[in-house]
């Protein structure tokens, strides 16, 4: 059965007590601190333990190395499921999440994550984002932060940080001068762009989707992101999206860490992630803003 309107959060909610229960879940406790630079208050966790996810990606690498196709979708583990989108997708807990009711929003066959997303993508989307105010991201490409090679998307519940911001990029999102209806956010020294979404509780899921498919596509022109089918097909570029009831944001990646750093669209977001306190430290030193100017692609001065 498809999802009834009104119903995820509580879904959402149900499953993770279960699947908590049942052991299927397995959160990685955080301790977190903020860096403030720029006029943003980064929100960085620190990982305490990361073992159980290190040996499950082990797994996969060993796999991958012997030949075998290794899909932790296809099949999906059952006490993840949470709920059926559309005929094309379906939604999981995140199995080694560090945010609580973390969403992944997968396709039902397998679908390259280079891929260039699409209008089912979207209606998918925003099945979960109409019911659930949150953050929604797409790593595109492993340089991106992407540790699967089957397309998902990401939904986390707003507020992201424990200050009741709803994300710590917030304040920076209000100051963006836009041009040609394409925003660029002032403390940012590395390329993006930024499109204003006029969403409307009343209106159909499917118009949201294509209003978002059209502003994607757009912003993918801006960043010069092609796929190898045109609008569709593989992506020329690793990038990550990010995206809210209110606005998405494209930024081109250039790698996946600086330093041994990791980042992905939650480090854009403002929620960085390192794996203990003397990262931490090395990170504060760098500064937020260099790693995700190096995992970027520098903003030319005019």
């Amino acid at each position: 059965m498809m999802l009834q309107p009104g119903t995820l959060w509580e879904k959402i909610k149900s499953q993770t007590e279960y699947a908590r229960e049942c052991g299927a879940l397995q959160s990685i406790p955080t301790e977190y601190e903020f860096i403030e630079q720029n006029g943003i208050r980064f929100f960085v966790r620190i990982v305490t333990n990361l073992v159980r996810k290190d040996q499950a990606q082990q797994q996969q690498k060993k796999a991958a190395e012997s030949g075998q196709d290794y899909d932790p979708f296809l099949p999906y583990e059952e006490d993840l499921f949470v709920a059926d989108l559309s005929e094309t997708h379906l939604c999981l807990l995140n199995k080694f999440n560090v945010v609580d009711h973390h969403l992944l929003i997968i396709t039902r066959a397998f679908e390259e994550q280079e891929d260039l997303l699409t209008l089912e993508d979207f209606v998918a989307l925003w099945r979960c984002l109409i019911e659930v105010n949150g953050f929604g991201f797409y790593n595109g490409g492993e340089t991106a932060g992407a540790s699967q090679r089957h397309k998902h998307l990401q939904l986390v519940p707003l507020p992201l940080t424990p200050d009741g911001k709803p994300l710590p990029i917030a304040d920076a999102i209000a100051t963006a001068d836009f041009h040609d209806n394409i925003g660029t956010i002032k403390s940012f020294p590395f390329q993006h762009g930024l499109i204003q979404l006029n969403w409307q509780e009343q209106t159909a899921v499917e118009i949201l989707a294509q209003h978002s498919l059209a502003a994607y596509h757009q912003l993918l022109n801006a960043m010069n992101i092609k796929g190898s089918e045109g609008l569709s097909g593989q992506q020329t570029q690793a990038y990550n999206l990010l995206i809210t009831r209110e606005w998405m944001l494209i930024v081109p990646r250039s790698q996946e860490g600086y330093e041994n750093i990791l980042v992905n669209s939650l480090g854009l977001a403002g929620a960085m992630l390192v794996r203990n306190r003397e990262q931490l430290e090395h990170l504060k030193r760098l500064s937020p803003l260099k790693v995700l100017t190096a995992v970027a692609i520098e903003r030319r001065r005019q």
